[in-house]
C-alpha cells in the first residue's frame, strides 16, 4: 500500500524552498520561450503548469517540471515549419495524449537501465553549462539571456563565444552584486552563528539584496546603477482584455496535418527521455533516497502537457535546474514545486513591476552555486578512482552534453559504458596457451552464479582454445541462471567439436530445466582453472 503524503508536513522548508525554485524559474521560463521563438507568457504557462498540476500528481518529492532547454530546438523548428504557434500547440497536445499512453504501457522502467556514472556524467555536464550560460549574466553581459542550455546558439555564435564578449560589455554593478550574493550564498552554509536563520534561504537574502543595491544606485545617480535590460523582464497587461491577448489556444484544425503528429510524436519521445533522465537525478540528489514511480511520472507529464497546450503553454519535462535548486534549498516534499507555481501565477497576476526590479545578476550567482554543486571536483576524483571504465561513460557523457546536447550525451555515454561492459565480459583470469597442454590434461571450467549472453564471447574463446585429446569438466553447480545462448555454444561443443577432436567432455551440476545431461565419472587431475566469476566481476 502506498504511503499517504501529508502536503504541509514540511510547509516551512517548502515554502522557503519553493520560493528559491520560483526565483530560479521565473527568468529561466522566459528565457526559454524567447529562445524558442514562441511569446514569453507561453514558458511562464509551463511552468505553472509544471509546478502546480505535475507537481501534485507527480510521485517524485523534489523534481520540478517546467518548459526546458532540452526542447528547445525542437519548438523553435517546428513553429516554423508548421506555420503558426496555435498549430504547435496542437502537436504538443497530441504530446500529451502520447505521454499519457505511455505512463499506462509502464515504459517507465527505461530509467533503471541507465548505469549512474551516465547519470552523474549528465549531471557535472549540465553543472558546466549552468556555469559557462550564468557568467557573463554576472558580469552584466546578458544578450545571452535565452536560457537555452545548448553549446551553439540560436544567432551563429556560441557558449565560448558569449564568454569572451563579456571584456566589451562588463557593467561593474552587476559584478558587484553577482560579487556580494556569491558571498552570502556561501556564508549562509558556511557560517555557524548563521543556522539560527536556516528558514530563510540565502538566495532570498542574496535576491533582496540585490534589488535593494540596485534601487540605492538609482536613487543615488550612480554609474553603477543596473538598466532594465540587465533586469528580469516580465510582461505586464494593464487589462483584461490585453491578458487574454497573452494568452493562445490550440488550433485543432491542424490535427489532420501529417507534419503535426510528427511534431507531436518527436516532442513525446523527447520530453519523456528527458523526463526519466531527471527524475532518475532527482532520486540520485534526495538525502532520503526515496524512489519514484516513473509510469505515474509519465502520466502526470502527460497531463502537464496537455492542460499547458490548451493553455497556451510551451511542453514541459522535469528539469534538472530547478530540480536541483529545489534540493539544495532544502526542499523536503512536492510541497515546495506547487509552491513554486503557484507563486508563478500570483507574480504574473499581482507583482511584475516589483518582479522586474531582479538583478539577472543574482539570479546568475544563485545559479552558479547550483553549476559548482553538480560539478563539484569530488565527483571527477571519484570516477577517476574507480577505474577507466567508470570513468570513461562519465567523461564522455559530460564532454557530448556540454557540447552536443542531453540526449546526444547519455546515448554516447550508454554506447560507451556497453563497450565496458563487453570489454570486462571479455577478460579472463589467465592466458590460455595451447603449448602448456598435452595428450591427458584435464581442463576445469567453473560457470558463475549468473551466466549472460555477455559472457558468451569469454566462453566462446575459451572453448575455441581447448586442445584435442584433452579433457573438460563443465562446472555449472553453483549457477542459478544460463542464457539460452550459452547453453547452445555448450551443446554444439559437446555434439559437436568435442566428438571430431577427440574431446571428453563432463557436465555436471547442470539443472534439468538447461536439457543439459550430466555426464562422466568424476577426474582427480586438475591442471587449469577458468574461473568465470572473476569473468563476471570485471
Amino acid at each position: 500500500m502506498t504511503k499517504k503524503i501529508n502536503l504541509f508536513a514540511n510547509l516551512k522548508s517548502d515554502f522557503a524552498s519553493g520560493l528559491v525554485v520560483f526565483l530560479v524559474a521565473l527568468p529561466l521560463c522566459l528565457g526559454i520561450a524567447m529562445a524558442s521563438g514562441a511569446p514569453l507568457f507561453s514558458g511562464i504557462i509551463a511552468g505553472i503548469v509544471g509546478g502546480i498540476v505535475v507537481g501534485y500528481l507527480s510521485k517524485s518529492h523534489i523534481s520540478v517540471s517546467g518548459p526546458a532547454a532540452g526542447l528547445t530546438a525542437i519548438v523553435l523548428t517546428s513553429i516554423t515549419d508548421l506555420g503558426a504557434f496555435d498549430i504547435f500547440l496542437t502537436a504538443v497536445f497530441i504530446s500529451g495524449l502520447i505521454q499519457l499512453g505511455l505512463g499506462f504501457l509502464k515504459a517507465g522502467g527505461i530509467s533503471n537501465y541507465i548505469p549512474t556514472n551516465v547519470i552523474e556524467g549528465m549531471l557535472a555536464g549540465i553543472g558546466i553549462i549552468i556555469i559557462l550560460k550564468q557568467l557573463p549574466h554576472a558580469f552584466g553581459y546578458d544578450s545571452d539571456f535565452e536560457g537555452d542550455m545548448a553549446f551553439s546558439q540560436t544567432d551563429g555564435s556560441n557558449t565560448f563565444s558569449a564568454l569572451l564578449g563579456i571584456f566589451d560589455y562588463i557593467q561593474l554593478g552587476s559584478i558587484i552584486i553577482a560579487a556580494l550574493s556569491i558571498l552570502i550564498l556561501i556564508a549562509w552554509d558556511k557560517l555557524p552563528f548563521l543556522k539560527k536563520l536556516k528558514l530563510i534561504p540565502g538566495a532570498l537574502i542574496a535576491v533582496i539584496l540585490g534589488v535593494l543595491l540596485n534601487e540605492i544606485f538609482i536613487s543615488t545617480g550612480s554609474s553603477l546603477a543596473i538598466g532594465k535590460e540587465h533586469l528580469v523582464s516580465l510582461p505586464i497587461p494593464s487589462t483584461f482584455e490585453e491578458f487574454k491577448q497573452i494568452i493562445v489556444t490550440p488550433n485543432f484544425s491542424g490535427i489532420t496535418n501529417p507534419k503535426v503528429w510528427i511534431v507531436g510524436l518527436t516532442i513525446a519521445i523527447v520530453a519523456s527521455i528527458e523526463t526519466l533522465l531527471c527524475v532518475e537525478a532527482a532520486d540520485r540528489m534526495d538525502v532520503h533516497k526515496r524512489y519514484t514511480d516513473t509510469n505515474i511520472e509519465l502520466k502526470a507529464q502527460g497531463i502537464g502537457n496537455l492542460v499547458s497546450s490548451l493553455l497556451g503553454g510551451l511542453p514541459m519535462t522535469s528539469v534538472v535546474v530547478r530540480t536541483s535548486a529545489n534540493n539544495n534549498a532544502g526542499a523536503k516534499s512536492k510541497m515546495s514545486t506547487i509552491i513554486h507555481g503557484v507563486l508563478l501565477l500570483l507574480s504574473v497576476l499581482t507583482i511584475p513591476a516589483i518582479l522586474n526590479k531582479i538583478p539577472l545578476a543574482t539570479l546568475a550567482a544563485i545559479l552558479l552555486l547550483v553549476g559548482y554543486k553538480l560539478a563539484k571536483p569530488a565527483t571527477f576524483k571519484h570516477f577517476w578512482e574507480n577505474g577507466k571504465y567508470q570513468f570513461a561513460p562519465f567523461i564522455t557523457t559530460l564532454l557530448a552534453v556540454v557540447f552536443l546536447d542531453l540526449l546526444k550525451g547519455v546515448a554516447l555515454g550508454l554506447i560507451i559504458s556497453v563497450f565496458a561492459i563487453l570489454r570486462g565480459n571479455m577478460k579472463r583470469a589467465y592466458h590460455f596457451r595451447k603449448e602448456q597442454y598435452h595428450d591427458g590434461d584435464v581442463i576445469h571450467i567453473d560457470l558463475a552464479q549468473e551466466v549472460s549472453f555477455l559472457n558468451k564471447a569469454a566462453i566462446k574463446e575459451t572453448l575455441s582454445k581447448i586442445p584435442g585429446n584433452s579433457k573438460v569438466i563443465i562446472n555449472a553447480q553453483d549457477t542459478v541462471y544460463i542464457a539460452h545462448d550459452v547453453l547452445d555454444l555448450i551443446k554444439e561443443f559437446k555434439k559437436i567439436r568435442a566428438k571430431e577432436e577427440n574431446i571428453k567432455v563432463k557436465l555436471t551440476g547442470f539443472k534439468k530445466e538447461y536439457e543439459l545431461e550430466n555426464t562422466g565419472e568424476e577426474e582427480k587431475h586438475v591442471f587449469v582453472t577458468t574461473n568465470l566469476n572473476k569473468l563476471q566481476e570485471k
